[in-house]
């Protein structure tokens, strides 16, 4: 058992409460079991307890022994003396606050039906690659299967929102650069977005917007600042290279950027089709950068997906047309709609949310999430065991929501945190 249960048990009172007495044998009537805490101190905070003849408004401290008490020293931190209640599987030592008041202790070994520890026990004994729930699903309502998608889903954009307000407010509450560097790391797709992201800071858009109406002066710097200019055996006949070479080299001196460039081992190029390579995204990218003047205000006010797949889908320039990496040639064509989708889940979504939190208007966080509606569904070896058990898998909405359970509830085994491991601990009987 981990102390976690215990934290359930007691949040949802899922014990038996009849004659309910402390260790020291007083009656306890639990009047409101408290908040959760998630600073440091005790578990439960704002508690209201009747003990014996006295009403009590304090904290709960739970462990799993009452001898953790000692062992945590909380016997000699001030912040627990305002505990009036120590809440214990099993009570094998006396507590005392730092002026060496008793604490009361509640022990609820004998109190806790087996079938609740049972099913507790089932889920979290799951093998690492199953969905500790599967063997329950099946008496599990759809409608909390559903609910539970959506509010993981709502919490994944609401996460990437807060790191898109952040980013906001490193760049100086300035929503054009917020967007150039979300949209610069999103460009990497995984495998390049932490070089890409570093491009962005030794790129300013300052710099850039200075220069986006000319495209070979934009590539110069981005490819030079990249790293990929330098004259290789494979490009030291490339005359159009030779040019951004030259260009590089002159904008680099007028803006002081050769310190800040990034080497061209800094760039992953292993296991990926040439169609991924970071030189195609960083090709793709300057396109957008000189196509489109302005890139917020669009992103923000685009009506539908198909005008944002658009926006993204800018020509290339006629060398990268031709070249997916400095002197070697191959086609290459405008940004894809499927990557196009992604930019929309991973900047578009998220970058509108934290505006919608910046001007105070709600609205626009659900305008924005229903743009994931309108988006197919996302299918890989994270969703395809959610949708081995038939949970709703229709769109990029749903998609993203099966991620986020997977990975901040299923994987962690946060199942009591979870509507459906919480329905499946409810249960009247055992799967065995």
């Amino acid at each position: 058992m981990q102390e976690d249960f215990l934290h359930y048990i007691w949040q949802h009172q899922y014990f038996d409460k009849t004659n309910l007495y402390t260790e020291e044998g007083e009656p306890v009537t639990v009047l409101r079991p408290g908040n959760r805490n998630a600073d440091a101190g005790p578990d439960f905070l704002g508690a209201r307890l009747q003990i014996g003849e006295v009403e009590w408004n304090g904290a709960v401290e739970i462990h799993l022994s009452a001898s953790d008490w000692p062992r945590h020293q909380h016997q000699t931190d001030p912040k627990y003396d305002q505990v009036v209640l120590h809440v214990v599987h099993i009570a094998d030592h006396i507590v005392r606050r730092t002026n060496n008041t008793l604490v009361p202790t509640l022990a609820l070994a004998t109190r806790i039906a087996p079938e609740l520890v049972q099913r507790y026990q089932a889920l979290i004994a799951a093998p690492p690659s199953a969905l500790p729930c599967a063997p329950f699903l099946a008496q599990i309502p759809t409608i909390t299967r559903a609910m539970m998608v959506e509010r993981a889903l709502l919490e994944r954009v609401e996460q990437k929102a807060t790191s898109m307000e952040t980013l906001h407010q490193q760049l100086g509450g300035d929503w054009e650069a917020t967007t150039y560097h979300a949209l610069a790391a999103a460009f990497g797709f995984q495998k390049n977005s932490e070089p890409l992201a570093r491009l962005a800071k030794a790129l300013p858009l300052n710099v850039m917007r200075r220069h986006r109406h000319d495209a070979r002066q934009l590539e110069a710097l981005v490819f030079g600042q990249a790293g990929f200019l330098h004259e290789t055996a494979e490009t030291e006949s490339d005359s159009y290279l030779a040019s951004l070479r030259n260009e590089y080299t002159f904008l680099a001196h007028k803006y002081t950027l050769a310190a800040t460039a990034l080497p061209v081992h800094a760039w992953n190029f292993l296991r990926l089709r040439p169609a991924n390579f970071p030189t195609v995204r960083l090709a793709q990218l300057v396109a957008l950068l000189h196509a489109r003047p302005t890139l917020f205000d669009a992103l923000l006010t685009a009506a539908d997906v198909l005008t944002l797949e658009q926006f993204f889908a800018a020509p290339l320039s006629e060398y990268w047309r031709e070249h997916y990496r400095p002197g070697r040639v191959g086609k290459v064509t405008s940004l894809g709609r499927s990557s196009a989708q992604l930019l929309i889940i991973n900047v578009v979504v998220p970058l509108r949310v934290a505006y919608a939190r910046y001007v105070g208007q709600p609205e626009l966080t659900e305008t924005a999430v229903a743009l994931l509606n309108q988006l197919p569904a996302e299918r890989n070896h994270l969703t395809e065991p959610y949708e081995a058990l038939d949970f709703s898998h229709r769109s990029a909405a749903d998609s993203q929501g099966l991620l986020a359970l997977g990975r901040s509830y299923c994987e962690p085994r946060q199942c009591l945190r979870c509507a459906i491991g919480s329905h499946v601990l409810r249960q009247n009987r055992v799967v065995r």
